[in-house]
This record gives structure tokens, C-alpha cells and sequence, in this order.
């Protein structure tokens, strides 16, 4: 499947998608797409015979749970009204606690890394194969960006998902961004990554920008794509020729023509990567000695990939890998204490960084409420993130962060602290609750967890 040249579709961009000269195809994020019926600008393209992918955010195939049956219809349903030929998603997870572990459930409100151990594999492999046999089409997954490491992992980035393949037969999304972010933040040899993945099952690979502040490297989707990112890519393209490459830009939108430089930018490093003379991609894969007693055995293709079957995953593998998943969000959006052998100082900087994403998403579901508190929207908002974790979606923690500043008595100026109520009862209930509500409401939300 010849997928080619594409870009991230976004409704702030969509005219200027549309407008792009030599788009093969466009990806677009399955959770901003309605189940029955299409935005006008990906019709328009669809009747152009431009192929839209689904890319899901919110599976979380590598946490301790197994995948929700209702994401996972909702995403298939999107395949279908698409017509795709297959749907992405991420090696992570993106929410914690629950019945496993007897504790409210938590949502990161982003893409947080999977321990490379055995037991996280073998968890991540039986999801992937739930989520294979509920999708109409083939599944592709995506290495992820990451600003922590886990401690006591067993295996490379490149090891553990040549594994993931081998179990699976799953399609990989190569994101050469995230190789770039992970060679800054965690010391990882993108090329050595590139040499232990199985190329051949490469779907199609992301490009993206980011920015680098006191040694963390942020994958912002919000900057130029960096000639470090696209020497990961040429490094790519000089192994394999991947079936499709596409440019990834989720805010900051600059001008189309800034986006078509880009874009010409990416298919001028594939044709200057590209060998000289056809090569067969060198076998690649975890050593023999590294390999796991339980992994099994299996014939792989570059154009068919049959996993075998294999054992149900023992519960308290589950359970160990929930309580481990469970204490690191709860760290980064609870306040909790930092788990045993992280870096306090990385996590610190996560937890910010998913507080700031959060505030930004408020913004826009929201986008009354930076405009009532002003300049004090985002301090407010931050002070109330660090202790108050998201568990409901972002319209409700808008309403929650409303009704926090109402009971505290802000903002402080009356006509500001109007206009907030006025909000407020339009979208929740006449009045807002009092502090004595809220305890409430708060217990019974962890008896609920339980």
C-alpha cells in the first residue's frame, strides 16, 4: 500500500490542506471526527481521491486495562465512514488506577511511555491483538516522544517493538520526531533504534518540529521541523522506502506557503537519502540471546505479517504493571510522591508540561474563559491542574475549574466574577455548588473508583 506524501489535517488548517499541491493523503485525529458524517474540507478531498487515515489518541493499548470496547467501536466506525485501508494509534499509555488497583481512575491528557520489560510487552501484546480483532482494517502503531524513563527496563526502543511485531503482527508507525526527542532526553541512538526495528513492517513514518529548553527536547508540533529530525528521517530512508511519510502540525499553524516549504523540505531529504542501488532491508530484530523463554517463533513478510496465537496474560501481571502505571500519573497530576527510581527533576518537568497541554486544551473547548480571567487565566488554571487531576474530559474540567474559582470567591474583580457565573449556569446548574457539595461529590467519586 503506496500511501506517498501527506499532511496532518486540522480543521484550523483545512483551506490550506486542501490548497497544498502534491498531498497523496491526509491524516486526520479520529476523536475530533464525528461518527456519521464528515467535516465539508475532508469530503472535498475524499472526492479527490486523497486517502484519510484515522489517528486515534485515546485507546491507551499500553496501560495495565484492557481496551475499551465502546473507543474501540467508535474508532472503527470512523475507519468505515473514511473508507481507509488501516488506523493508527500509540504504544502508550493515558490513564491509570481503576478496579486494578482500587483507586480513582486518572487520565494524563497525554501519550505517557510504556516500561520496556517482559511483562509490559506481553500486556501490550494481548491489547493489540483485542484491538486487531474489533477494527474493520489493519492497525499501525506509533512509537511515542518521551521526557522519563522508566527504571529497570529490559529492552531498547528498537528490541521491544521489533518484539511487538514478531507476537503481533502489527504495522508500525514510525514517528522519526519522537527518535530525535528520545536521543535528547534519554540518550537513545536513533540509528541504533532504526537498526533493531523490523523496517519492513514500517506503515508510514511522522515528521514533526519541536524545540529544545535547558536540555529537554519538547515535541510541540508546534515549530519547524529541525535538520537534526530530518537526518532521523534520511537515516530511515536510507534502510527502507517507506510507504508513506507524513508532516505533523497541531498549533502555531504558519502560512501555507511556510507549510509547503516544509513539506518540499521532507521529499528533498527522502530523494537525497534514497540508496543508489535497490537493497534488501538487513534482517533485524532482538539478538537471540535477549530473547524473552515465552516469545514465540514466527515467519515474517514484508507484505504479510501472521502472528501466532498466544497464552492469556496472567492478572497479576496486570496488576503489577497498574500499581506501577497507577503511581507514576499519580505523581505527575496528583502531587504525589515520586515512585522509586525515577528522576524527580524529569518528572517535575513532565507534570508541568502536562498541566500547560491541559490548560491549552481547556482554552479551546473553553475559549470564554481566557478571555473572562485574561492574563490570570493560565496561573489560575495551573494552580488548580497540580492538585486537581483530569478524570472526566475536558467540557467537565472546565466546569470544575469554573466552579473552583467561584466557591474561592474569584476573580476578585466583580464584573469578571459575573460574567464567570453567567458561564457557568448557561452550561452546569442555576447556581454554583458549595464547598460542602464539592466534598461530597469528591467521596463519592472515590467510592465509585472502587
Amino acid at each position: 500500500m503506496k500511501l506517498g506524501i501527506g499532511i496532518g489535517w486540522r480543521p484550523e488548517i483545512a483551506d490550506a490542506v486542501e490548497a497544498l499541491p502534491g498531498i497523496d493523503w491526509v491524516e486526520a485525529v479520529a476523536e475530533n471526527l464525528c461518527a456519521d458524517h464528515l467535516p465539508d474540507s475532508l469530503v472535498r478531498l475524499r472526492a479527490r481521491g486523497v486517502t484519510v487515515v484515522p489517528h486515534g489518541v485515546s485507546l491507551g493499548l499500553g496501560g495495565a486495562g484492557r481496551p475499551d470496547a465502546g473507543r474501540l467501536a467508535d474508532l472503527g466506525a470512523r475507519a468505515e465512514l473514511l473508507g481507509t485501508p488501516l488506523v493508527t494509534e500509540h504504544i502508550a499509555f493515558v490513564r491509570a488506577g481503576g478496579p486494578l488497583t482500587a483507586s480513582p481512575r486518572l487520565e494524563a491528557g497525554h501519550l505517557l511511555p510504556v516500561p520496556r520489560t517482559w511483562d509490559a510487552l506481553e500486556v501490550l501484546c494481548e491489547n493489540v491483538r483485542i484491538a486487531q480483532d474489533s477494527l474493520p482494517v489493519p492497525l499501525a502503531l506509533e512509537n511515542i516522544a518521551a521526557l522519563v524513563s522508566w527504571p529497570g527496563e529490559e529492552l531498547t526502543e528498537g528490541q521491544f517493538l521489533a518484539e511487538l511485531v514478531e507476537r503481533t503482527g502489527v504495522r508500525l508507525l514510525i514517528d522519526v520526531a519522537n527518535l530525535h526527542t528520545n536521543h535528547v532526553n534519554r540518550g537513545e541512538d536513533p540509528a541504533k533504534a532504526l537498526g533493531e526495528l523490523p523496517v519492513e513492517a514500517i506503515a508510514y513514518v511522522h515528521v514533526a518540529g519541536g524545540v529544545e529548553r535547558d536540555g529537554v527536547w519538547h515535541d510541540t508540533h508546534a515549530h519547524p521541523v529541525t535538520r537534526p529530525v530530518l537526518d532521523v528521517l534520511a537515516e530511515l530512508r536510507s534502510r527502507v522506502d517507506p510507504p508513506g511519510v507524513l508532516l505533523e502540525r497541531d498549533d502555531d499553524f504558519p502560512p501555507a506557503a511556510e507549510l509547503a516549504g516544509e513539506l518540499t523540505t521532507i521529499r528533498a531529504t527522502l530523494d537525497a537519502a534514497a540508496p543508489k542501488t535497490s537493497r534488501i532491508p538487513k534482517a533485524s530484530g532482538i539478538p537471540k540471546a535477549l530473547a524473552s523463554p515465552e516469545a514465540p517463533a514466527v515467519q515474517r513478510s514484508p507484505a504479510v505479517l501472521v502472528a501466532p496465537a498466544a497464552p492469556a496474560v496472567r492478572a497479576d501481571v496486570r496488576e503489577r504493571l497498574a500499581a506501577a502505571q497507577t503511581a507514576l500519573l499519580s505523581a505527575l497530576v496528583a502531587g504525589t510522591e515520586t515512585p522509586e527510581g525515577f528522576d524527580r527533576r524529569r518528572l517535575e518537568v513532565q507534570s508541568r508540561a502536562l498541566a500547560a497541554k491541559r490548560a491549552g486544551v481547556v482554552a479551546k473547548v473553553a475559549p470564554e474563559l481566557p478571555e473572562i480571567l485574561g492574563d490570570g487565566y493560565r496561573n489560575a488554571y495551573l494552580a488548580y491542574a497540580m492538585t486537581r487531576p483530569l478524570s472526566a474530559g475536558y467540557r467537565r474540567d472546565a466546569l470544575d475549574f469554573a466552579e473552583h474559582l467561584l466557591i474561592a470567591g474569584l476573580p476578585q474583580d466583580a464584573a469578571a466574577r459575573r460574567r464567570l457565573t453567567h458561564w457557568w449556569q448557561d452550561r452546569a446548574a442555576p447556581r454554583p455548588p458549595r464547598r460542602t457539595t464539592r466534598l461530597v461529590r469528591a467521596a463519592r467519586a472515590v467510592l465509585v473508583g472502587k
